[in-house]
C-alpha cells in the first residue's frame, strides 16, 4: 500500500524491485549510482549485472541515472522497458554552504601539522582498490620536486597497506593519512590541487565538492569524472607515466579550474526529485 518505493545499490535494488513486482498502484523507483557494466568494465560484470538489470527493468517504473554514460546506455540498451528514465546529476552539494566557508589557511595548516610553504595535494575517498590512492603514492615517489605534502582524507581496508607502501617508497614523510574528517570542506580550502584517480565512479561527490571550493582538479578519465572535468584535466590512461606527466606539469604550470554548474547544487537536485516523485 505504498505510493512510492525508492531503492538504491545493486543488491538491495534487485531484491526490492523483485519484492515489489506485484504491488498495485505503487511507483517503483531505482537510482543507479553507476551501473556495474560500464565502458571498460570486466567481462564478468557484463555477464552478471547487465542481464539482471534487464530483468529488473520490467519491474521499474522510473530509473534514475546520475551520469551521462549510464543515461545514454539505459536508453539505448533496452533497460527502459515500459518505465521512464531520468538523468539527475548526483545527490547534490550545498553550494551556498561551501561558498560561505572562510578559514585562516595558515592556522588550518598548522592545525594539521604541515608547513605553510609547501604545495598541498589532496585526495578524499575510502581507502580501497577502486579509489586507487596507491598510484598517486607511487608517482609521488618519482617526482623530482619534493616541495609537497599529500593529504588523504578517508578510512578503509587498505590504510595499513598504503602506509607501508609510502614507507617502502621513501615518501612516508610526504603522505599524511588524516582518516575520517568532519572538516573536509575546510581542508579543501587549504589544498593547491585535488587528485582523484578512481578506477570506477558514478558521479563523485568529493570531486564536486573540490570543484565547488574552486580547487584545481585532476582525475582519471572514467565515467562520472568525464561529466565534470575538461579533457585536459583528465588522466587518459590512469597509469603511472601519465599521472607523473600531469603532476610534473602541475608543479610547473597553473592547472585550470573547472567551473561547477548550478545543476550539481542540492537545491537543483531536490527540485528534480520532487518532479520525479510528482510532488510539484
Amino acid at each position: 500500500h505504498y505510493d512510492i518505493i525508492h531503492c538504491h545499490t545493486p543488491v538491495a535494488g534487485v531484491l526490492t524491485r523483485l519484492a515489489a513486482r506485484t504491488a498495485k498502484g505503487t511507483t517503483v523507483i531505482y537510482t543507479a549510482h553507476g551501473f556495474h557494466f560500464y565502458q571498460g568494465a570486466p567481462l564478468i560484470n557484463w555477464l552478471v549485472y547487465y542481464p539482471v538489470e534487464r530483468v529488473c527493468g520490467k519491474f521499474t517504473d522510473k530509473l534514475i541515472t546520475i551520469n551521462q554514460e549510464d543515461y545514454h546506455r539505459a536508453n539505448s540498451w533496452r533497460l527502459r522497458n515500459n518505465g521512464k528514465i531520468y538523468y539527475v546529476p548526483g545527490i547534490g552539494v550545498d553550494l551556498e554552504e561551501i561558498q560561505n566557508i572562510s578559514i585562516n589557511k595558515v592556522q588550518k595548516k598548522k592545525e594539521i601539522g604541515i608547513s605553510n610553504d609547501v604545495k598541498v595535494l589532496l585526495s578524499v575517498g575510502e581507502l580501497n582498490k577502486n579509489k586507487n590512492h596507491e598510484i598517486i603514492i607511487r608517482v609521488l615517489s618519482k617526482l623530482t620536486n619534493k616541495n609537497f605534502i599529500y593529504l588523504i582524507c578517508g578510512n578503509g581496508e587498505l590504510k595499513e597497506y598504503l602506509k607501508n607502501l609510502a614507507k617502502e617508497l621513501g615518501v612516508s614523510d610526504k603522505v599524511k593519512f588524516l582518516g575520517y574528517r568532519k572538516d573536509v570542506l575546510e581542508i579543501y580550502k587549504i589544498a593547491d590541487l585535488f587528485l582523484f584517480p578512481s578506477k570506477r565512479e558514478g558521479l563523485p561527490c568529493s570531486l564536486i565538492e573540490a570543484m565547488a571550493c574552486g580547487l584545481p582538479c585532476v582525475a582519471s578519465d572514467v565515467r562520472g569524472n568525464k561529466d565534470l572535468l575538461r579533457s585536459d584535466n583528465l588522466c587518459k590512461s590512469n597509469k603511472e607515466e601519465e599521472w607523473l606527466r600531469l603532476l610534473n606539469k602541475a608543479f610547473c604550470e597553473k592547472i585550470l579550474v573547472n567551473e561547477l554548474q548550478d545543476i550539481y547544487g542540492v537545491s537543483h537536485i531536490k527540485k528534480n526529485m520532487q518532479d520525479i516523485y510528482g510532488l510539484n
